[in-house]
């Protein structure tokens, strides 16, 4: 039997959080860190820093739509993160930290206008919701030592104090939707 696949790309700060955050639900095949929204040319670590390039740190979700939907990771994208921080998330400043939906498709994009409005109106957030809707050109995967990053490095300070937090977030809101229900140790 073959599985189906979808993909998703979302940009929510530092890539090695938001991977750390997506990788453990279930349906969640290939989480793969990268930049969108910029150029071939600039898609490294060192000119994206430079905040000038276009991109953003992203996330490229490869899933099984039978086993989480494109609804679901969108639910945890919007707990994740603030999507209310513009071109920053927490101490990471500057537009390659935007929030922003890369929509590989009109349904994609319908779906995050949807549920960026069904937030909006909710009075969750007290600013408004600055999450950008952005075509899907592109992504470039980032070099291979960010892939997978805060599984290999969890005692890092930096993933100790931003990725672990979203993580525990995330299993603590999303429990319904691991692929391992079992609580343990780091990213």
């Amino acid at each position: 039997m073959t599985t189906r696949t979808a993909t998703a790309v979302f940009a929510g700060g530092c890539f090695w959080c938001t991977e750390a955050a997506f990788e453990l639900l279930r349906g969640v095949l290939d989480v793969t860190s990268g930049y969108c929204g910029g150029d071939a040319q600039t898609a490294n670590y060192p000119a994206v820093c430079r905040g000038d390039t276009g991109h953003a740190e992203a996330i490229r979700i490869t899933y099984d739509p039978d086993q989480i939907s494109y609804a679901q990771l969108l639910d945890v994208f919007f707990e994740a993160h603030d999507p209310t921080q513009l071109n920053r998330q927490g101490n990471d400043i500057g537009p390659q930290y935007r929030s922003a939906i890369f929509y590989a498709d009109e349904q994609q994009r319908q779906m995050a206008e949807a549920k960026i409005r069904k937030l909006a109106a909710s009075g969750r957030y007290r600013q408004p919701i600055v999450t950008r809707l952005e075509p899907l050109t592109a992504f470039y995967p980032a070099e291979p030592y960010h892939q997978d990053y805060a599984r290999h490095h969890p005692d890092e300070p930096y993933i100790q104090a931003v990725a672990i937090p979203k993580v525990c977030k995330v299993r603590a809101k999303f429990a319904e939707l691991l692929a391992d229900p079992t609580p343990r140790q780091g990213p």
